[in-house]
């Protein structure tokens, strides 16, 4: 088994949680320059724009979502749809790389938004992904259940986590002004739905499924802060993985004939530097300035298109203080480390070191 960051991290998952991720399908096709279109079209191909906070996101969702936050206080926004005839024409002028949001209505704005997300080819959460965000969502404690879909918003694709994040921070402003609007964070996880947890087929249509798709929704829109952020727990445990004493001293034994290695690298490597650069969007805006409260621990394609930004592999501690794994011992000065240690046991970790070997 390869040790990196999305094995561990669905290492985690199974251990404390029992929840299993498929692996993700990889897209082998071409990227296709599809010029100034916007609807419809691959986030690979569409013009972006790099925000240190979040990484490379569609401009139009940055236009937009900058648009209505001037207009925020308006009554039903997402809910009420606009005029079929004007989002038409917006939609065409979009396509040819028309400026025409600044003078739109905000209902219209709003409906471009959801047929945005909603017409992508595959959807921002990838298919592999949405039964282990519903096992989550069916935890029994509250505390596991907000700690296991942090880990699996890890696990996103770097461009659609950067889309995600912006989209969710956003709709928190929003529900944030649920006073005015009246949209809370449980209508607009309701309206979203469709465009960003929409159900593959008939048998995910049924009353039950659907209200567990609009908690996980809802869970992301009420904690944004959480979103992507790798706890400090698992990057422990990645630092143990990678540092295994008995593994080096099980090699030193077997060097006195022909040498052996891992398939593995032993040394840790920085995310950006573990992953394929990409070549980003002709329109491309680039930013020198980043966050002043220093790095945070998420993953943003933004590095791989901007190297000199500093990397964003550091520990930082989970968004919920009080937040202890399921088998961390209570008030343990070494909590993060018992957790690990006692996740190896119940995986049979002898045997899983094993099968690393050559």
């Amino acid at each position: 088994m390869k040790i990196s960051e999305s094995n561990v991290i669905r290492f985690h998952l199974q251990v404390l949680y029992g929840i299993s991720v498929k692996k993700f399908k990889r897209n082998k096709g071409r990227w296709i320059n599809s010029g100034a279109k916007v609807f419809g079209v691959p986030l690979d191909n569409l013009a972006r724009r790099y925000i240190p906070e979040y990484g490379l996101v569609p401009c139009f969702l940055v236009d937009a979502c900058s648009l209505l936050l001037d207009r925020i206080g308006t009554v039903g926004l997402f809910r009420k749809p606009g005029s079929l005839t004007r989002i038409k024409v917006l939609r065409a002028k979009l396509n040819r790389g028309e400026e025409s949001l600044s003078t739109a209505l905000p209902y219209d704005v709003a409906t471009l938004v959801k047929q945005f997300c909603r017409e992508l080819p595959e959807p921002l959460f990838p298919l592999e992904l949405h039964d282990a965000l519903l096992n989550a969502q069916t935890l029994p404690d509250p505390k596991e259940r907000m700690a296991a879909l942090q880990l699996l918003s890890c696990l996103l694709p770097a461009r659609n986590f950067s889309c995600l994040l912006y989209l969710f921070d956003f709709l928190h402003k929003v529900a944030q002004r649920c006073s005015d609007n009246l949209m809370t964070s449980s209508n607009l996880a309701t309206v979203f739905l469709p465009c960003l947890l929409p159900p593959p087929n008939k048998v995910e249509m049924s009353e039950g499924r659907l209200e567990l798709r609009v908690l996980v929704l809802r869970t992301f829109v009420e904690h944004p802060h959480i979103f992507g952020v790798i706890p400090k727990h698992v990057i422990d445990g990645m630092d143990f993985l990678m540092n295994i004493h008995p593994l080096k001293d099980a090699f030193k034994k077997k060097g006195n004939g022909k040498r052996h290695s891992l398939k593995a690298p032993m040394k840790t490597s920085s995310w950006s530097q573990s992953k394929p650069k990409v070549r980003p969007a002709a329109s491309l805006q680039t930013q020198s300035s980043t966050s002043g409260d220093g790095p945070k621990l998420r993953r943003s394609l933004g590095l791989m298109s901007f190297p000199n930004i500093q990397p964003f592999r550091i520990c930082m501690p989970i968004a919920d203080p009080g937040f202890r794994p399921a088998a961390a011992l209570a008030g343990s000065k070494n909590a993060h480390k018992i957790s690990v240690l006692s996740a190896m046991d119940r995986l049979q970790f002898t045997n899983w070191r094993r099968r690393s070997l050559p």
